[in-house]
């Protein structure tokens, strides 16, 4: 069985109550949400496509539908939830399966779901479980299981798990996979513009950055690179320094170069380089970080230079900044809901996960 055998529902309703504002048009890229989906979507050549949505009066919705191909479904009963999606889809289906897949999944690719479709042998749901959670919105449908959907949603059962309990069905454990990341919270869509901004560089970087001196970016990040190391990463580190700096001996060479009123110094040996420039002006971080050379991500230290994603430090010196470019916070205190993830400040092991997030291609 392959994609062109079966239908896919993307599952486009809700009230995105989590999220405070309608998150299928959220941009990253310029392209919303919904439309990254339907991008990818319409290049799979499945039998049937569907778009299942709460009503065809949200603006902007019917002619994405149309410009990729898909027919827009929806919902006859308001609040109840993606299981009503998935009925609507059910409804019109032809095939024998249909693969349900929720809109706010932007790291989502179809190559890493297509071994599904081989665990099918004739149950009503197959469903892929990642770290124990099961995945029902990027689970496979027979339509046999349309009159049970049905029956719990006269019921008000809306829990599609409780459907899935009551029919022939499949668990296949998957692999973790960064795939079916769900965009729910402020929180998390920050971290996939993180991520998608990444995408775009020739090397991943995370800025560690604090509003005054002695909050101890130097330490968080020496911390971080030993842990980031054993997890197979190369590490570069681009530093900010407003106080300036000197590398040079008096007496080396490279020294004496300097002294004699070279622009620029370069040294090179087996086990490696440094270059060291003037310049008129202060050079961008991101600048020297794409400089550097066998690394897999670069950490930027900065109290106010650097780029997005942008972890931030607090210990109780300055005002804590949370900007259009920060995703998480690590702080000794609590700030109540800053719309971006918090984390204790000696929390390293979540920086490391929160690093390879942000860097995996």
């Amino acid at each position: 069985m392959d994609f062109a055998d079966i239908g896919v529902m993307i599952i486009a309703g809700g009230k995105s109550s989590r999220m405070g504002q309608d998150k299928r048009f959220l941009t990253v890229d310029n392209c919303s949400l919904l439309e990254m989906m339907l991008q990818k979507t319409v290049k799979q050549h499945f039998a049937e496509s569907y778009l299942c949505a709460e009503s065809r009066q949200v603006d902007g919705l019917a002619e994405l539908a149309k410009r990729y191909g898909l027919d827009v479904v929806t919902d006859s009963r308001q609040g109840a939830g993606p299981l009503e999606g998935v009925r609507s889809g059910l409804a019109q289906l032809k095939a024998d399966y249909v693969l349900a897949l929720s809109c706010d999944m932007p790291l989502f690719r179809y190559a890493v779901i297509r071994p599904l479709l081989a665990e099918a042998q004739g149950e009503w749901a197959v469903i892929p479980v990642v770290k124990g959670r099961r995945q029902p919105l990027v689970g496979l449908y027979h339509r046999k299981i349309l009159p049970v959907v049905e029956a719990a949603l006269q019921r008000g059962d809306y829990k599609i798990s409780q459907v899935i309990d009551r029919v022939p069905h499949k668990l296949v454990e998957w692999p973790d996979s960064d795939v079916f990341f769900n965009v729910n919270r402020p929180a998390d869509f920050r971290l996939v513009q993180g991520r998608l901004a990444n995408a775009h560089r020739p090397v991943p970087l995370v800025t560690v950055s604090a509003p005054q001196s002695n909050t101890g970016k130097t330490t968080f990040i020496e911390r971080m690179i030993p842990l980031l190391k054993a997890k197979g990463l190369r590490v570069g580190v681009v530093k900010g320094d407003c106080h300036g700096y000197d590398v040079d001996e008096e007496g080396k060479d490279s020294y004496r170069f300097k002294q004699a009123g070279a622009d620029g110094v370069a040294v090179v040996s087996p086990a490696g380089y440094f270059i060291q420039q003037r310049t008129e002006q202060r050079a961008s971080l991101l600048a020297i970080a794409e400089r550097l050379t066998d690394v897999d991500v670069v950490l930027l230290e900065s109290r106010s230079h650097g780029t997005a994603p942008k972890i931030s430090l607090w210990r109780g010196l300055g005002q804590l900044v949370v900007d259009d470019d920060t995703v998480a916070v690590f702080s000794s205190g609590e700030h109540g809901d800053l719309s971006v993830r918090q984390y204790d400040l000696d929390d390293i092991a979540a920086a490391v996960r929160l690093v390879q997030f942000l860097c995996t291609r």
